[in-house]
């Protein structure tokens, strides 16, 4: 996978979790879980593209790092959303399995940053 199709993916997981959180019911722990899961699942992108324009490999690999925790994050309330019965639509399944991918390709990028 390219640097640019994981932009785009990264992006695209952003855009799909907000529309998630926009059709969750209105109540307190979703307000609050909805925040969490739009706040980390937004930086996953944000924190691989500043990785891209890094001006060391270490640089680099900080900021994969913090990628790879912010998709690692999404994939929990991802999975809190699901696991509560707040919301069980097969749409809540796919973005699980892209926020593990996510956290497969960060940590195989963060290892292989980390060995050179």
């Amino acid at each position: 996978m390219t640097p640019e199709q994981l932009k785009a993916r990264t992006k695209k997981f952003a855009l799909d979790v907000i529309v998630l959180v926009s059709k969750l019911p209105r109540t307190l722990v979703t307000e609050i879980i909805g925040r969490q899961l739009v706040r980390c699942s937004t930086l996953v992108g944000a924190n691989y593209l500043a990785a891209c324009r890094g001006r060391s490999r270490a640089e680099f690999s900080a900021k994969a790092a913090v990628a790879l925790e912010e998709a690692d994050e999404s994939l929990y309330w991802l999975e809190i959303l699901r696991d509560s019965g707040i919301y069980s639509e097969v749409s809540v399944d796919v973005l699980i399995s892209e926020a593990d991918e996510l956290v497969a390709i960060f940590a195989a990028s963060y290892k292989t940053a980390k060995s050179h």
